[in-house]
Protein backbone atom coordinates (compact mmCIF):
# COMPACT_ATOMS: atom_id res chain seq x y z
CA UNK A 1 0.00 0.00 0.00
CA UNK A 2 2.63 1.88 0.73
CA UNK A 3 4.00 2.21 -2.83
CA UNK A 4 0.41 2.56 -4.35
CA UNK A 5 -0.80 5.54 -2.06
CA UNK A 6 2.66 6.83 0.02
CA UNK A 7 2.87 7.15 3.41
CA UNK A 8 0.82 9.98 3.75
CA UNK A 9 -2.25 8.21 1.74
CA UNK A 10 -1.78 4.85 4.55
CA UNK A 11 -4.95 5.26 6.65
CA UNK A 12 -5.68 3.65 9.95
CA UNK A 13 -8.48 2.52 8.47
CA UNK A 14 -7.59 1.65 5.04
CA UNK A 15 -4.95 -0.73 6.82
CA UNK A 16 -7.70 -2.09 8.76
CA UNK A 17 -10.11 -2.57 6.24
CA UNK A 18 -7.30 -4.91 3.96
CA UNK A 19 -6.03 -6.51 7.15
CA UNK A 20 -9.71 -7.94 8.43
CA UNK A 21 -9.01 -6.06 11.87
CA UNK A 22 -10.96 -3.44 13.51
CA UNK A 23 -9.88 0.21 13.17
CA UNK A 24 -9.40 0.34 17.32
CA UNK A 25 -7.95 -2.80 17.38
CA UNK A 26 -5.07 -1.38 14.64
CA UNK A 27 -4.79 2.11 16.48
CA UNK A 28 -4.24 0.41 19.55
CA UNK A 29 -1.23 -1.49 17.74
CA UNK A 30 0.55 1.75 16.44
CA UNK A 31 -1.26 4.32 18.46
CA UNK A 32 -0.77 7.13 15.55
CA UNK A 33 -0.71 7.29 12.22
CA UNK A 34 3.14 8.74 12.78
CA UNK A 35 3.87 5.11 13.99
CA UNK A 36 2.62 3.43 11.56
CA UNK A 37 4.46 5.02 8.83
CA UNK A 38 7.24 4.29 11.00
CA UNK A 39 6.75 0.84 11.00
CA UNK A 40 6.26 0.65 7.60
CA UNK A 41 9.57 2.29 6.99
CA UNK A 42 11.78 0.00 9.58
CA UNK A 43 9.79 -2.59 8.03
CA UNK A 44 10.67 -1.99 4.47
CA UNK A 45 14.47 -1.19 5.32
CA UNK A 46 14.58 -4.52 7.28
CA UNK A 47 13.67 -6.71 4.33
CA UNK A 48 15.94 -5.14 2.12
CA UNK A 49 18.58 -5.42 4.69
CA UNK A 50 17.61 -8.80 5.16
CA UNK A 51 17.41 -9.77 1.28
CA UNK A 52 19.60 -7.39 0.00
CA UNK A 53 22.62 -6.43 1.72
CA UNK A 54 23.77 -9.79 3.76
CA UNK A 55 23.71 -11.67 1.06
CA UNK A 56 26.24 -9.46 -0.59
CA UNK A 57 28.26 -9.50 2.51
CA UNK A 58 28.53 -12.80 2.15
CA UNK A 59 30.61 -13.01 -0.13
CA UNK A 60 34.12 -13.10 -0.10
CA UNK A 61 35.57 -10.09 -2.70
CA UNK A 62 34.68 -6.93 -2.69
CA UNK A 63 33.60 -6.95 -6.20
CA UNK A 64 31.77 -10.26 -5.41
CA UNK A 65 30.59 -8.11 -2.93
CA UNK A 66 29.22 -5.29 -5.35
CA UNK A 67 27.71 -7.68 -8.18
CA UNK A 68 25.82 -9.81 -5.81
CA UNK A 69 24.55 -6.14 -4.32
CA UNK A 70 23.16 -4.92 -7.55
CA UNK A 71 21.27 -8.44 -8.66
CA UNK A 72 19.87 -8.81 -5.39
CA UNK A 73 18.53 -5.41 -5.60
CA UNK A 74 17.48 -5.29 -8.54
CA UNK A 75 15.40 -8.64 -7.98
CA UNK A 76 14.45 -6.85 -4.87
CA UNK A 77 12.75 -3.96 -6.79
CA UNK A 78 11.47 -6.00 -8.85
CA UNK A 79 9.01 -8.24 -6.75
CA UNK A 80 5.17 -8.60 -7.10
CA UNK A 81 4.93 -7.87 -4.48
CA UNK A 82 5.96 -4.23 -4.65
CA UNK A 83 2.72 -2.78 -6.18
CA UNK A 84 3.50 0.48 -6.84
CA UNK A 85 7.30 0.19 -7.06
CA UNK A 86 9.58 0.43 -4.01
CA UNK A 87 7.95 2.05 -1.02
CA UNK A 88 11.35 3.83 -0.31
CA UNK A 89 11.54 5.60 -3.40
CA UNK A 90 7.97 6.72 -2.80
CA UNK A 91 9.02 7.63 0.56
CA UNK A 92 11.92 9.59 -0.82
CA UNK A 93 10.15 11.74 -2.81
CA UNK A 94 7.10 12.46 -0.57
CA UNK A 95 9.77 13.04 2.46
CA UNK A 96 12.83 15.11 0.86
CA UNK A 97 11.26 18.37 1.97
CA UNK A 98 9.04 17.73 4.68
CA UNK A 99 11.19 17.27 7.93
CA UNK A 100 10.34 15.11 10.88
CA UNK A 101 11.29 11.73 12.30
CA UNK A 102 10.34 9.98 9.59
CA UNK A 103 12.85 12.07 7.02
CA UNK A 104 15.43 11.47 9.35
CA UNK A 105 14.98 8.08 9.82
CA UNK A 106 15.14 7.68 6.26
CA UNK A 107 17.83 10.07 5.62
CA UNK A 108 19.59 7.40 8.00
CA UNK A 109 18.75 5.02 5.76
CA UNK A 110 19.80 5.72 2.95
CA UNK A 111 23.30 7.19 4.55
CA UNK A 112 23.96 3.88 5.81
CA UNK A 113 22.86 2.47 2.11
CA UNK A 114 25.42 4.71 -0.28
CA UNK A 115 28.07 3.45 2.86
CA UNK A 116 27.57 0.05 2.14
CA UNK A 117 28.07 0.72 -1.40
CA UNK A 118 31.30 2.52 -0.70
CA UNK A 119 32.63 0.29 1.91
CA UNK A 120 32.03 -2.33 -0.44
CA UNK A 121 34.03 -0.38 -3.22
CA UNK A 122 36.83 0.01 -0.57
CA UNK A 123 37.14 -3.51 -0.23
CA UNK A 124 37.69 -3.68 -4.26
CA UNK A 125 40.36 -1.55 -3.98
CA UNK A 126 41.98 -3.00 -0.81
CA UNK A 127 41.64 -6.54 -2.92
CA UNK A 128 43.74 -4.93 -5.70
CA UNK A 129 40.70 -5.19 -7.89
CA UNK A 130 39.84 -1.56 -8.05
CA UNK A 131 42.38 1.19 -8.53
CA UNK A 132 43.85 2.98 -6.00
CA UNK A 133 42.93 6.02 -4.88
CA UNK A 134 39.29 5.55 -6.40
CA UNK A 135 37.17 8.02 -5.19
CA UNK A 136 34.19 5.16 -3.39
CA UNK A 137 31.88 7.64 -2.39
CA UNK A 138 31.69 8.94 -6.11
CA UNK A 139 31.37 5.01 -7.16
CA UNK A 140 28.47 4.63 -4.68
CA UNK A 141 26.79 7.43 -6.24
CA UNK A 142 27.06 6.23 -9.55
CA UNK A 143 26.42 2.73 -8.46
CA UNK A 144 23.01 3.88 -6.65
CA UNK A 145 22.13 6.34 -9.90
CA UNK A 146 22.13 3.46 -11.94
CA UNK A 147 19.85 1.57 -9.85
CA UNK A 148 17.53 3.96 -9.30
CA UNK A 149 17.29 4.57 -13.27
CA UNK A 150 16.41 0.64 -13.24
CA UNK A 151 13.79 1.24 -11.09
CA UNK A 152 12.25 4.12 -13.14
CA UNK A 153 12.68 2.68 -16.78
CA UNK A 154 11.22 -1.09 -15.19
CA UNK A 155 8.54 0.59 -13.09
CA UNK A 156 7.13 3.88 -14.88
CA UNK A 157 8.53 3.02 -18.63
CA UNK A 158 7.70 -0.92 -18.24
CA UNK A 159 10.96 -0.60 -20.33
CA UNK A 160 11.59 -5.16 -20.91
CA UNK A 161 15.26 -4.37 -21.63
CA UNK A 162 15.85 -2.13 -18.11
CA UNK A 163 17.49 -5.22 -16.60
CA UNK A 164 19.90 -5.64 -19.39
CA UNK A 165 20.63 -1.98 -19.47
CA UNK A 166 21.18 -1.69 -15.32
CA UNK A 167 23.45 -4.75 -16.04
CA UNK A 168 25.73 -2.98 -18.73
CA UNK A 169 26.22 -0.09 -16.86
CA UNK A 170 27.37 -1.35 -13.48
CA UNK A 171 29.39 -3.54 -15.46
CA UNK A 172 30.71 -0.40 -17.16
CA UNK A 173 31.18 1.72 -13.77
CA UNK A 174 32.64 -2.01 -12.19
CA UNK A 175 35.43 -1.69 -15.15
CA UNK A 176 36.18 2.13 -15.17
CA UNK A 177 36.80 1.34 -11.24
CA UNK A 178 39.55 -1.14 -12.29
CA UNK A 179 41.23 1.10 -14.85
Amino acid sequence: MAGVFGLEGISIGRLASQAGMSKSGLFGHFGSKEALQQAILEFVVDDFKLKVIAPALRESTGEARLRQLFNRWLDWADQDFLTGGCPLMTASVELDDRPGELRDYLVLQQESWLDAIRRMAQKAVADGVFCDGLDTKQFAFEFNSIGLGFNFARRLLRDPRARTRAHSAVDRLIQSAKT
